[in-house]
């Protein structure tokens, strides 16, 4: 399904990032003009390189804890580390990045009248006690552990983007993001798929938290995104939040165990202690997406690891990551 709208400009901070850079490639396929702002802290120049000399596409460096005065028809607010490596080396930064960052941007909706989007997550829902999760499960959130910075500054930030709406009726689009995959992850980021990607490839010991039968649903990039522009074209009643990802649910032990079929890797499984914090389970109800956009993913989970291990392939051959 293509999205025919007339040409907009748009705003997408975080946009150097994992999401951001595969978004701000969409929007552009559309026919959009795209402002890509991001601090690089977690994005980095690479991944929008091929992008730079495309006359739709401009990059700023800021840093969303700061105002932004721009002029644009809709904004993509991605900006945020995502990862617990990343959001807990500077939890502080972290909470202010969703916190203020949201303020800022919502004043620069209103300013514009701007149609406004919002990368949630899953872990609004922090360790669930309803299973799948419905998006009017409350969440289960331990307010001041490890992952609070990131768990509480969105669920903030959903709070700020709701009261916008009810007080100064800003257009609004709310989506909740479970575990994504694909190119361009940070080889560093802790997350699960690369871990084990980066560790199979390199012959080190793959790394399982607990004994593994913790469960993740993960969604490949692409059909994430597709997720993310048929909310954002979708009528000014959806509101969100919205549920996003796959809901195919994978023990973290099955996981491991197709990243090394799919690398040919002898790497060992090693188990260490769980986290604190940790979900036990985690898989999106999609139902609501299915019903008001039409959307569902349609990449397997083995299909989308081979596009992922071959980027990663790549990385390491160039010599990154390693």
């Amino acid at each position: 399904m293509r999205h025919y709208n007339p040409i907009q400009r748009i705003l997408v901070t975080g946009g150097a990032g994992f999401l951001g850079s595969h978004l701000c490639e969409r929007l552009l396929a559309d026919g959009h003009e795209v402002l890509c702002a991001d601090n690089f802290f977690t994005g980095t120049k690479a991944n929008v390189a091929h992008l730079l000399d495309h006359p739709r596409f401009e990059l700023m460096r800021h840093d969303v804890t700061f105002p932004l005065y721009v002029e644009v028809d809709q904004i993509y607010n991605l900006a945020c580390p995502a990862s617990p490596i990343h959001y807990q080396h500077d939890p502080v930064q972290t909470t202010k990045t969703s916190v203020h960052g949201a303020i800022n941007m919502l004043g620069l909706a209103k300013r514009l009248r701007a149609k406004i989007f919002q990368a949630s997550t899953s872990e609004v829902y922090g360790d669930p006690a309803v299973h799948p999760q419905v998006e009017s499960y409350w969440g289960n959130v331990n307010p001041i552990g490890l992952r609070s910075c990131y768990d509480e500054g969105k669920r903030c930030a959903e709070t700020l983007f709701f009261d916008y709406h009810r007080q100064h009726r800003l257009q609004i689009k709310v989506a909740r993001i479970f575990n994504t995959y694909g190119p361009r992850m940070h080889p560093n980021d802790g997350r699960v798929v690369s871990n084990f990607i980066v560790q199979a490839l390199k012959g080190e010991d793959i790394t399982i938290y607990g004994e593994g039968q913790q469960t993740r649903s993960f969604c490949f990039v692409s059909d994430l995104i597709e997720g993310f522009v048929r909310l954002m074209d979708s009528p000014p009643e959806v509101t969100g939040p919205i549920n996003l990802g796959n809901p195919g649910e994978f023990t973290i032990r099955e996981l491991a165990e197709m990243v090394l079929e799919l690398t040919g890797s002898r790497s060992r499984l090693v188990f260490q202690p769980l986290p604190p914090d940790d979900p036990t389970q985690r898989r999106p109800d999609i139902r609501l997406a299915q019903e008001k956009l039409g959307w569902a993913p349609t990449v397997p989970l083995r299909e989308g690891l081979l596009h992922t291990i071959g980027y990663f392939d790549r990385l390491l051959s160039d010599g990154a990551g390693a």
